[in-house]
Parts: structure tokens; sequence; C-alpha cells
């Protein structure tokens, strides 16, 4: 079919959309993300130069170099419509130059969201190549090219082969280190808690030890609890002071990459990774029936908190219609944007908020509805009117001896109709509401319970805490940490417990090496303000050449002396304490890619190797011989195989609890719900109480 404008996006499925939208006219085709860059087997940067990049043709894209140069050929004009950041701005000056395009044609689109109504706007403002994004991204990728394989190959000599350094991935990796560090250094201390069950009337509260004559008091130790203790005489206490307040409670804001990646984690269990994959899906377009396929949210990558005054006024009057008038902000409150936030794009937000989640569940797989419910009910809810709360603050005494009740009860509910921010700690905000009590009035202590506490350590990273954590230093950007946290997993320099960051062996030693000698590399505060250079570059305030030079001719220093001054660190083997079944040598636990692992002491001569398992004491339900073993898929997720594998074929993502079910006899297994632990029969027509 003939046609007089090509466009070009990155992903076949944004291209499917967008063609739809444009008419026949328009040839709308894909690059399928980058069609060049830096060469794989050496730098590529011209040191002598200004850092002039050597890019090249990605291997296995030259058939869709050759299939876009053809399509160009044939085009009145080609319009250049990739993703509205910085890397989506590189993507189109790479096209440019390949398809020999003039770099002052007004050739590049963007949109923040793939409606008919956006895409139509953004080709009637068709605009020049933004060259100071273009050097923006060009000084990121040069940046961490230099970073990556100065270190890397000092690395892969004096410890081992195949380890990676990496400018914001060092940084996060020292960060998961010094708080195991913190935790390995912990000392726990002992403090006490004195919980009271009293009663008004026939309602029943609960009240803590606050302090004695007046004054704050802590319980440090049982002599201490023995001392509030002795003081108390008798049941009744005295109601010596209420406060009542009414308090509000103000909804989150929209999301923001990092925060839609947090909230993902609390509350759907999504890795970062899965939730930019889904998020992906939603923006490129989704086919809603008679509808066509309509891209159901905005721009996932952005840094940015604002929304469109359209997206808002729709909003306010959707909110209005639903709920009623007085649930509806009228444009809610301003936020200042995280510091160092671009402001480029809006936050992310249903493309329109008409598209409720109920109505387009029918077209979305159960992760795809998941997300977008997420997304859609905290805009929704970040322009409502605050919550207001009834509080209730009870002192009670008696001889001296102060007890404090808090209570809270919603008095309306506002943006809580909707949507409730999650928690790190997985618990959630519950009401307490308290009986009615005036001063002077008495009240009967039904138990006074003293318990025994010791100070926990600080814990691990999550997902979602880690990316807070850099997020808050200034370290990255939005699109960088999925990549970083995969990258520091695939290495092996950390794994995933318990669904917290945990370093390796091997992490420690990388680790310990580049702090000692490149103490820059890791600096928090030295990346950030690295990543405010960075900026300035696509703000047109500094040149990408002059902040690669100030960072590059320090940096050379470093690499002579640790080239120098790094011994060879040899990663020992540990006994395993048992035979090779192959040749009768000891086999030893290695260090691999992937973790620790049996090899023979006799390698290279014989190479018997085997996995290292955790039995979980469960015999294996199908062949009744092998035990149950934990393993772990290639994406480093945990599952539960037969140890007679490949005998015995019996694999599950839950792990089996060695107790048959009382109605068919097939086998129960543990789930994880929220609040804890289940067990429940494989043929799903039993289940116990969850355990908390």
């Amino acid at each position: 079919m003939a046609y007089k404008y090509l466009v070009i996006v990155e992903s076949p499925a944004k291209a499917k959309t967008i063609e739809k939208y444009l008419g026949r006219n328009y040839k709308v085709v894909a690059s399928v993300g980058h069609i060049r860059d830096l060469p794989k087997s050496k730098m590529g940067i011209d040191f002598e130069n200004n850092y002039e990049p050597h890019y090249i043709s990605i291997r296995g894209k030259g058939d869709i170099i050759k299939g876009l140069k053809a399509a160009a050929k044939k085009a009145e004009k080609v319009y250049l419509a990739a993703d509205p950041d910085r890397e989506g701005e590189a993507i189109a000056w790479h096209l440019s130059h390949l398809l020999g395009l003039d770099l002052n044609d007004k050739n590049r689109v963007v949109f923040n969201e793939i409606t008919k109504e956006a895409v139509k706007a953004a080709f009637k403002e068709p605009r020049a190549i933004n060259l100071d994004l273009v050097d923006a991204q060009q000084a990121r990728r040069v940046l961490d090219r230099i970073v990556g394989y100065s270190i890397s190959p000092i690395l892969w000599r004096k410890v081992k082969k195949g380890l990676s350094a990496g400018r914001v991935q060092s940084v996060a990796l020292k960060i998961i280190i010094d708080r195991e560090q913190e935790i390995r250094k912990f000392v726990p201390e002992e403090y006490w808690s004195i919980d009271g069950n009293f009663q008004k009337g026939k309602k029943k509260f609960k009240a803590n030890f606050w302090g004695l004559d007046g004054k704050k008091k802590k319980l440090p130790n049982p002599a201490a609890v023995k001392e509030v203790t002795d003081r108390i005489d008798g049941k009744e206490y005295d109601v010596a002071k209420v406060e009542k307040k009414e308090r509000k409670r103000n909804p989150a804001l929209p999301f923001t990459t990092s925060s839609l990646q947090q909230e993902a984690a609390r509350k759907l269990n999504f890795r970062t990774r899965k939730t930019m994959m889904v998020a992906q899906q939603l923006y490129e377009g989704i086919a809603l029936g008679k509808q066509g396929t309509v891209g159901l949210i905005t721009y996932m990558r952005t840094d940015s908190t604002r929304l469109a005054d359209s997206a808002k006024a729709e909003a306010a009057q959707f909110i209005e219609e639903t709920y009623g008038k007085e649930y509806s902000a009228h444009g809610a409150r301003k936020a200042k944007n995280a510091q160092g936030a671009q402001d480029a794009h809006e936050a992310i937000r249903p493309s329109s908020v008409l598209r409720t989640p109920d109505e387009v569940k029918q077209y979305l797989d159960k992760d795809q509805l998941k997300l977008y419910t997420l997304i859609w009910s905290r805009m929704v809810a970040s322009l409502m009117t605050p919550a207001v709360l009834d509080t209730m603050k009870v002192t009670l005494k008696q001889n001296g001896v102060i007890f404090i009740a808090n209570g809270s009860k919603i008095k309306f509910k506002g943006f809580m109709q909707v949507y409730v921010e999650g928690r790190d700690d997985g618990k959630e905000d519950k009401e307490n509401i308290l009986p009615d009590m005036a001063e002077g009035d008495t009240v009967l202590a039904v138990d006074i319970e003293p318990k025994q506490h010791f100070t926990q350590p600080p814990a691990r990273f999550s997902e979602a805490t880690l990316i807070r954590t850099l997020e808050e230093n200034g370290v990255g950007r939005p699109s960088t940490y999925a990549p970083t946290l995969e990258t520091i997993q695939r290495r092996y320099y950390v794994k995933l417990t318990n669904k917290r960051f945990e370093p390796t062996e091997l992490g420690e030693i990388v680790n310990g090496l580049i702090v000692e000698f490149f103490p820059k590399i890791v600096d928090v505060h030295f990346t950030a303000s690295m990543e405010g250079d960075l900026d300035h570059v696509e703000e047109g305030k500094e040149k990408w050449i002059e902040v690669i030079d100030q960072f590059y001719k320090p940096f050379e220093k470093e690499l002579v002396v640790a080239e120098e001054k790094i011994e060879k660190i040899q990663i020992k083997d540990e006994p395993a304490g048992f035979d090779c079944d192959l040749c009768g040598h000891p086999m030893v636990i290695k260090l691999g890619k992937y973790g620790k692992f049996y090899a023979c002491s006799n390698f290279p001569d014989c190479r018997n190797t085997k996995p290292i398992v955790k039995e979980i004491g469960v015999t294996c339900p199908v062949c009744h011989e092998g035990q149950v073993i934990e393993r772990k898929s290639k994406k480093n997720r945990i599952f539960y195989g037969c140890s007679r594998y490949p005998d015995c074929e019996f694999t599950s993502w839950d792990k089996p609890i060695g107790r048959n079910c009382p109605k068919c006899k097939e086998y129960l297994v543990e789930k994880k719900v929220k609040g804890g632990k289940q067990v429940v029969c494989i043929n799903g027509d039993y289940e116990e109480n969850v355990q908390k």
C-alpha cells in the first residue's frame, strides 16, 4: 500500500497502536529498540579526540536497518516517534544518522500517552531533535562505558572472570553491604514494656505504660519494671486527662516511576522488572474491543508528580459524579518534586480516568489489571479530599503510675474511599476505637502484663526500600533502577533471601576493592552530583565533553594505582566433606557465576559437578522415594523438586508439607498469602486457616 509518511517507533506493539490512529497516508514501523551502540568487544571511545564514541550497528539488526532504509526512501517525510525521554531522543538521533536525515528538520514527534487525541495533536507540532537531550544520554553512556570497561578487566584479572563494575550498580552494592555490616555489628539491647488491658463499662481497650509521677520512664530491665509494678495498688485507675482532636490525612501523590515500583512491590508482590514490563504493555496499547487499541496509561518513566490540567478536570468531574462533591479536592494540593526531578513528563496516570478498572478488566490479563487498578486508584485518590480522623488520647493514673491509650476513628473517609498507600512493614492502618471517657471517670485494669523485648538490627533492603534509598540520595534516574537491581543479582554480588537483599562473598570482595581503589565511584554524594551534571547537560548549561573530562582525569590516575597495587585474590575452595562418586577424589565447594556448587578437586581430569541442594524434610509426593529439595530457577526464584530428577519429574512452586488432603488424599502445599501462610490442597478444594 502506498504511503506518504513513514513513522519510526521502538516497539512493534506501539507501532501497531499508532498506525490505527494515523490513517492510510502513514506507515508505522519499529526499530525494535536501539539500532546503534558502542561495540561490545572494546571500549569504543576515542580518548584523544574529545571522548568521541565509536558507534556501530548492533549485531542482529542488519535486516531491520535494511528495511528501515528501504521504507524511508519511499516516503516523502520520515517522523521519529521514539519514547519521550533521553533514551528515546538518542534513538531518534541514531536513526537520523543511519537514514541520512537532516538534524534541523522538524521530524521528532513526542507524546506522553498513546491515545488518538494525544498522537494526532503531537503530529501537528513536530520539532527538531533536541541535541542537549542527546548529549546528556551520550554523556551517560560514555561515562558508564568508561567506568565499566576500565574497572571490569581489572576485576577479571585480579579476582575472577565474568565480573563487572558500574557507576550506579557499585553504589547500590555498597549501600546493601553497608547495611549488612550494620547488622553484623549490631548488639541487641534489652528493654521492657508494660501493656494493660482495661475496661470501661462493658467495653475493653488497651493502654501502654508511659511513666511515673508525671515523667516519661524507660524500662531497661526487670528492676525498672518491678519499681512500676510495686506501685500498682488494686485495679482502679483514674481518667486524668482526655484529649480529643480532629486530624486530617492527605492522599499520596500520583505515581512516579520509583513510587510505582515501590508500591507494586508492597501491594502486588511484583518485582521491579515485572512492574516496568507490565507498565510498558499498558502504555503501548491494549485492544479494547470496539474502542480499538488504546494506551491505558501515560509514559511510565518519570520523576514528576505533576498532572495535566485536562486530566485533573476530567477526574474532578468523575469524582463528583461517582462519590459526591464533598470528595473532590478540585485540583488537589501542589507538591514539590523530589530533588533532581526533571519534571519532563507528567506523573504516571490513566490516559482517561473514565476507563475504570471494572470497565477494562475483560480486556486485561491478571497482572495488567492489578497494575492498572493500582495506577488508576492512586491518581483518583490523589485528587480527592483529605480523610478526617477523630483521635482520642486518654491518660490513666494510679498512685503516680501513668498509662496512655490512643484511639482513632474515621470521621470522613475522603480519599480512603478509593486507595490507601502501602507500608514497608506490611502492616495496615486500623481504627482503634476507645470507649467514651471523661476526666474523673474510673476504669478497671483487667490485666497488666510486663513484656521483655530486645532491640532489632536494621532490616535488610527489599527492592522497594533500596529503590527509595537510591532515589532519596539522588543516585540513578527512573530508567536505571530496574536494570541496576537485575545486574547486581545476575553477577551474584547479592541474592534475594525472603525478598531481602543479602550480599554474597563475591559481592563483598568486589565492593572492598572498589571502595579502596575507586572511592569516588561508590561515594553517594559524588554519584548524585554527577547525575546533577548530566541534568545540566540536558538543560544546555554544560557541555558533555567537559563533564566527562572532569571525571576521567582523576579516574585515570586511580586506574594506574589499582593495576599496580591490587594483588590477585584467590577465592579458596571449601571442603565439601564427601568424595567424588566418579573418581574418589574429595569434592569441594566452588564459587561460580550463579553461586556455590560442588565440584571434584581432581579437575580438569574429572569434571564431576553437583548442585548444592537443600532438603526440606519431606518425601516426594509423586514417587514416594526421593526427597523434596529446594531449587532455584534461572530467574533465581525458589521452587521445589524431587531429588531423583530426571527419573522423577515432580516440581512445585509451592512448598509441600508432607501431609495429604483429608478430602481427596492429594498432597498439601504451603502458599504465601497476604498476612501469612496458608495450607491448601493442590486440587484447590481444601484449605486451612492462614497462619500469621
